[in-house]
């Protein structure tokens, strides 16, 4: 290492790097390219590497040959600085000596230095719990609507029966992709499929087959059909109608431990309370949090943002695989770009990333170093597969951010 500049959260690093070194990469490279190389007098990728030098330039596998070598020559340089280097450093100028040795420039992001503002004393404001009656008869709804009964009807579908339908979808007379569908239960009055679709059903009867017309909405998300009119040909296989059983206490014996519908209702309220509780605690701990990264500083690159951006795109990326659909068809779907699905990610990839960095801060100025319990416990929740929802820190409880 010649020479180090650092400015802000870059830093530039002049490297020379020794002729045998140089050599071994330059011959990687000639190896690897040679199979593609043929010279007259030669069979295609026997060329000697000398000769090859001699037509080209002795030099002609260096910038290469730099590949080769660049992982091994960027981590003695980080680790000789003892640099904290994040992200892919950049190579701004190679200068390639007589005897084959190098001097090369390079540029990497440094993880960032923070300064901390006031993180002890702070004070939020905790939103009281509350639980109404709306939202226990709404929970109530929930249960019943889980052990409703389906029976099939021979009359006219109506708004809110459930059609059983098959239908084809054309464009001028000609089908479009993603138009058919066979069996598929359709909730009349739902609003699952374009306007004009699901009123046009209302009154046909099982067996009887009908053209719908309507045309798609301007904001459609597959733009080829946006705006356009559509025939849909529908066929009725059958039409069921939902019993929902009476919410009393008969209701409560069998959906639940209690006897008496107001014993349930006693239990669903202490329930939503619960989760109101713990909901209102993660927003002391979110506001409590807000309250440090606004307050602290650091300039963070953009490499460490775009990291993160990377993590959540996979993480959806590997829920929606469970589901059985790929982030391609998703996109396709949803009418978007890659770089537009992973712009979104941008705010939340900031705040982690500064979350992260205050917490890291806070454990280093306190000295707060974690217990082997509570190792032990931390590897209990994520080997049952329960990852807590905040960023994890060793020995800091968030909700007492105060108190270190």
């Amino acid at each position: 290492v010649k020479n180090i500049e650092k400015e802000g959260s870059k830093a530039k690093i002049t490297l020379e790097i020794e002729r045998d070194l140089m050599d071994a990469g330059a011959n990687k490279a000639y190896l690897k390219a040679r199979k593609e190389i043929q010279l007259p007098g030669f069979r295609k990728g026997k060329a000697p590497r000398k000769l090859i030098e001699s037509i080209y330039g002795a030099h002609v596998f260096y910038e290469d040959g730099l590949e080769e070598i660049f992982p091994q020559v960027y981590q003695f340089a980080v680790v000789e600085q003892e640099l904290k280097a994040v992200g892919r450093p950049s190579l701004l100028n190679m200068d390639i000596a007589e005897d084959g040795s190098a001097t090369i420039v390079l540029e990497t992001d440094l993880y960032p230095e923070v300064t901390l503002g006031q993180y002890k004393g702070l004070e939020v404001e905790k939103v009281e719990p509350t639980v109404t009656d709306d939202e226990v008869e709404a929970e109530l709804d929930r249960m019943a609507k889980n052990v409703a009964s389906r029976e099939t009807v021979e009359r006219p579908a109506e708004s809110g029966d459930t059609a059983n339908i098959d239908f084809e979808g054309f464009e001028n007379g000609v089908p479009f992709e993603g138009g058919k569908g066979e069996g598929f239960d359709l909730v009349l009055g739902s609003g699952s499929f374009i306007p004009g679709f699901e009123a046009q059903v209302v009154g046909m009867s099982a067996g009887e087959e009908k053209d719908l017309d309507v045309t798609f909405p301007e904001d459609y998300h597959a733009k080829e059909l946006a705006g356009k009119p559509v025939v849909f040909h529908v066929k009725v296989n059958s039409i069921t109608v939902e019993r929902i059983p009476a919410k009393d206490d008969e209701f409560a014996k069998d959906v639940s431990e209690y006897d008496t519908l107001d014993e349930l209702k006693d239990s669903i309220r202490k329930g939503i309370e619960t989760n109101h509780e713990k909901q209102a605690d993660q927003k002391v701990e979110n506001d409590l949090i807000d309250q440090v990264v606004g307050g602290m500083k650091a300039e963070i690159p953009d490499a460490m943002i775009e990291s993160r951006i990377e993590e959540l795109v996979q993480d959806f990326q590997y829920r929606i695989s469970q589901q059985g659909l790929k982030l391609e068809q998703y996109l396709q779907y949803m009418g978007m770009t890659m770089e537009q699905f992973k712009e979104q990610f941008r705010e939340q990839a900031d705040k982690q990333v500064k979350m992260r960095l205050a917490m890291e801060a806070i454990v280093a100025k306190e000295s707060i170093e974690a217990t082997e319990e509570e190792f032990e416990a931390e590897r209990i929740i994520l080997a049952a597969g329960s990852v807590p929802a905040a960023i994890p820190v060793p020995g800091l409880s968030l909700i007492h951010i105060s108190e270190p």
